[in-house]
């Protein structure tokens, strides 16, 4: 295992592995299923050191959680609570021209319509680019986060908030980068035409894990990613969409009881821009507890992936058992 416990790729930083004066190059990790017994390496952690199956996956996100739950919960909801008071407060903001503006009545010409139908949209995509902006910049700190904790997890080794921090922190610029990039590119992929999009989405979708375990740059994780869903690209895309899926339909339930007050105000932008503070500061909450409980789930589904394909590509599963102490 290496310095940075053990997640080096096999190359090292850049694929360069160069021999030690008078020695020998050093050994890459034996292939996957070399020399491993039927039944991986035992589970010394959250998962089995083993290539999963997807419901391995999952479930081992959710023992992440359930393992550090202080750790996990508390540093998810002041995640989510920034976001959602930065979004509310801004949407307040952006939205107050429109709600101070005079509605058409029904004398009104075609002109005055079209004038407040392009306000109320200039409006709206203001409050959505400010908020895809917030969103990215707040959950890039948890997603690195839960990769060091799952990272830790996986070895069942525990983990404090300031060793997690502190692993982290040197990371962040580098991460946000890297989730910027991703964010855009797959961005324009979908404006260009749906496909482009679908297949970066999965193709670069391990870069952030890459980054972080790894310990290595934006070009590099960018690349990592892509080698390691090489060959694998429906079944990566299948387990992504699937925990997207999961985690889309626990936030839109436990967000109900909390939206139905928008209902009072209307659905539209123009009638979110007339609702009370208190209904949007409530619906605010909602959106904090919804991403308390499913962004820290995600983050972790996505680092087990990571995991799982570098121990079907790169052996690491005996990697992962030296490191705990399994063999």
């Amino acid at each position: 295992m290496s310095e940075n416990g053990g997640w080096a790729n096999p190359g090292g930083q850049g694929d360069e592995r160069q021999p030690p004066p008078g020695g020998q190059p050093p050994s890459a990790p034996p292939p996957p299923g070399y020399g491993a017994p039927a039944g991986g390496y035992g589970k010394p952690g959250v998962i089995p050191l083993r290539p999963l199956t997807v419901g391995e996956i999952l479930d081992g996100a959710i023992a992440t959680m359930r393992r550090h739950p202080a750790l996990v919960f508390g540093v998810s909801a002041v995640v989510a609570l920034v976001e959602a008071a930065l979004t509310v407060t801004l949407s307040i903001v952006l939205l107050k021209g429109v709600a101070n503006a005079p509605q058409p009545g029904p004398a009104a010409t075609q002109q005055e319509l079209l004038d407040y139908f392009y306000r109320v949209l200039g409006s709206s995509a203001e409050v959505l680019g400010v908020t895809v902006l917030v969103t990215v910049l707040v959950r890039t700190v948890l997603t690195g986060f839960m990769t060091v904790v799952v990272g830790k997890a996986v070895l069942g080794k525990p983990i404090t908030f300031g060793e997690a921090m502190s692993e982290l922190g040197p990371r962040l610029p580098s991460l946000l980068g890297v989730t910027i990039i991703y964010t855009v590119l797959v961005a324009v992929g979908f404006f260009l035409c749906l496909l482009p999009g679908i297949w970066l989405y999965a193709l670069l979708g391990l870069a952030s894990p890459a980054l972080v375990l790894e310990q290595s740059g934006i070009g590099h994780a960018l690349r990592r990613s892509s080698l390691l869903v090489r060959g694998s690209w429906w079944r990566v895309f299948g387990i992504l969409l699937l925990t997207a899926l999961c985690a889309g339909v626990i936030s839109f339930v436990v967000q109900i009881p909390f939206n139905l007050s928008l209902g009072i105000g209307g659905s539209d932008m123009s009638g979110l821009a007339n609702a009370s503070i208190g209904v949007q500061l409530l619906s605010g909450v909602g959106q904090v507890v919804a991403q308390t409980l499913v962004a820290p789930f995600a983050a972790g589904a996505t680092a087990l992936l990571y995991i799982d394909q570098r121990m079907r590509k790169e052996g690491m599963d005996i990697q992962l058992a030296r490191a705990a102490g399994t063999v």
